[in-house]
């Protein structure tokens, strides 16, 4: 048995999350993060869980985004709280490097958002956290193509390699994965973020028996 696995240690901590946009873009500020949850993890022991909407004054949302995600323009009033009150929760789990950060497809979206929420606030970009992060679609995909990790290879250069990959008929969206490891899931339900973070944190814990991390 290899007691240095994931799989064994009972009190690595996580931090999981996700945020909800106005579009797809992943560079433009005008790309605002409305919708940002997190869970805050000690082994299978849940700490914390955090389901934030942002306020933004001129909120912009796209037709697109308002369709996939259910966005509500009353309960967004009603529940959205000052962005730096969010941020600096967020980043007290995300700069902190007792914890992993775990999130699906977080290399080709969320690690961006984030980016674009600190220059909204006036702060300087930092991707200090990124090789303590693991991108469950990065993982499924090395599942899936049995690709294993180089000798010179470190974890976050590896998943980055991996998040490159596009195969046709090769699906490990989110949904898929949990079809695929047998998590209950309701579709309907996906692309709120709160929802996704749970089902992306119950999917990763099967992931972790069927590679080495």
């Amino acid at each position: 048995m290899k007691e240095g696995l994931l799989r064994f240690n009972k009190k690595q901590k996580y931090v999981v999350f996700d945020f909800e946009t106005c579009n797809l873009n992943l560079v433009s500020k005008d790309n605002k993060p409305w919708q940002l949850a997190f869970l805050v993890y000690e082994g299978d022991k849940l700490i914390e869980s955090n389901d934030y909407y942002i306020y933004w004054a001129d909120l912009k949302m796209s037709e697109g985004a308002r369709k996939v995600t259910g966005f509500k323009d009353a309960v967004y009033r009603k529940k959205a709280i000052a962005a730096n009150k969010v941020l600096d929760h967020f980043e007290k789990y995300l700069y902190d490097d007792s914890y992993i950060k775990l999130g699906h497809n977080i290399f080709g979206f969320d690690i961006y958002i984030h980016n674009i929420f600190r220059k909204l606030l006036g702060k300087k970009t930092d991707y200090s956290y990124l090789n303590k992060c693991i991108d469950t679609l990065s993982i499924a995909k090395a599942i899936a193509k049995d690709i294993k990790m180089n000798k010179e290879d470190d974890l976050l250069s590896w998943q980055f390699k991996l998040n490159s990959i596009y195969e046709r008929g090769l699906r490990l969206n989110l949904g898929a994965c949990c079809k695929q490891y047998e998590v209950e899931l309701d579709s309907s339900k996906l692309h709120d973020a709160l929802y996704d973070i749970q089902k992306n944190y119950q999917v990763f814990k099967k992931m972790l028996w069927k590679i080495e991390l």
